[in-house]
């Protein structure tokens, strides 16, 4: 089955990030804020409020291939503003996934199964800060994952900095298909940030999370090796994980943005992780938008990840998603907007593509020895249209 740390992620990250990129794309988003911070900069200084999100409607359309597994399905989000105060949203996320990954074509048969995510959202404006409150619920034939959270965001110094705090507590149920649900896990995110205009062409951020896990932290299909033979899987009940994110946003002409990234993370099971970013944004008219980036993470592996130990000890694992290994992303994305009436509604259309490549130092295919690396594409088509 699919590893339980990688459906955990999916409440925490893989399913907001699709949503994220539904929410407008990496371009857009890149696009657009740089649009409202920094050529809006000096109007920003006289604004009397923050604004709601826009209302909104999107449909999306999503393809992931790679390392044997597929996951395809539909999405979709709207959101509405009830008055000037107060906003409603709803998001549908749906994944049909065929997995013939390495981790199961070794231990076990390939196999087939649906993931279905809902989300509620109500945004809320006081003055110049804007509350979000969260509820979401994500469910698959043997994990059943329930989350709220709440963030708030402030600007201070005349919109000339914003100030965003964060907490999403997440409840999951842990089963095998043979036996039913048989464990739990809590997970309690913290989330801290700050976005600063520099000047009226660049903007810099800076973000934080600490997330602290307890419960069922692994597969109960997964099997690690001691002295090349197959035994369950043990990973700790607690985890604690820190993660630190530096972002500059800078507009280099008049149809032109550029932004960097670098994100740390470790946390208590010894991991550590680097990640660099880079992309380049450019308007065509006023119609089209390209965008394309560039992204290298580097992982060490977990205290206790062997792919194949040489003694007993209490907690071992082969997930390899906990070993050594490095990825490199190249991604691009192009936005038509073909209809609009400013000031009334727009309507776009976007095509996006990211390319990954895996490659594992410490991770072997039991099959051939050799180290494990693999490819992985991401396709995503959806529509957009604010009113």
């Amino acid at each position: 089955m699919v590893a339980t740390d990688v459906k955990r992620a999916g409440r925490f990250a893989r399913v907001r990030r699709w949503l994220s990129s539904l929410r407008g794309g990496r371009g857009a988003l890149v696009a657009v804020r740089a649009a409202q911070l920094l050529g809006g900069a000096m109007a920003a200084t006289s604004a009397g409020a923050v604004a709601l999100p826009e209302d909104r409607a999107e449909a999306m359309a999503h393809l992931y291939d790679g390392g044997g597994t597929k996951a395809s399905g539909p999405a979709v989000l709207v959101r509405k503003s009830v008055n000037d105060q107060l906003a409603l949203s709803a998001s549908y996320y749906v994944d049909m996934v065929s997995n013939a990954s390495i981790d199961v074509v070794t231990t076990a048969s390939p196999y087939h199964e649906k993931r279905e995510a809902y989300d509620l959202g109500l945004d809320y404006v006081v003055r110049d800060s804007l509350m979000t409150l969260t509820l979401g619920n994500s469910k698959e034939p043997d994990y059943i994952a329930d989350t709220w959270g709440a963030d708030i965001s402030h600007d201070v110094f005349g919109g000339m900095t914003t100030v965003s705090l964060g907490f999403t507590h997440g409840s999951d149920r842990v089963g095998k298909k043979d036996i039913g649900f048989f464990d739990t896990a809590h997970h309690w995110q913290y989330r801290l940030g700050v976005t600063q205009i520099l000047t009226p062409r660049w903007l810099a951020s800076v973000n934080t999370e600490v997330v602290s896990d307890d419960g069922f932290l692994g597969s109960p299909y997964r099997v690690a090796r001691v002295f090349g033979a197959a035994v369950p899987e043990r990973n700790p009940r607690t985890r604690t994980s820190r993660a630190v994110k530096f972002r500059v946003i800078g507009d280099v002409g008049d149809r032109d943005i550029v932004h960097a990234d670098y994100r740390y993370f470790w946390d208590t099971w010894e991991i550590r992780s680097h990640t660099v970013e880079t992309g380049y944004s450019r308007y065509f008219g006023n119609a089209w938008l390209a965008d394309s980036f560039v992204r290298f993470n580097s992982q060490h592996k977990a205290s206790f990840y062997s792919d194949n130990a040489t003694s007993e000890t209490t907690y071992v694992s082969r997930n390899r998603q906990l070993g050594t290994y490095t990825d490199v992303s190249v991604g691009a994305s192009l936005s038509y907007t073909f209809a609009q009436v400013p000031g009334v509604y727009d309507a776009k259309v976007h095509a996006g593509y990211e390319f990954v490549h895996y490659n594992y130092k410490d991770f072997t295919d039991i099959r051939t020895g050799s180290l494990y690396s693999y490819n992985a594409s991401v396709l995503q088509l959806y529509l957009t249209a604010n009113f």
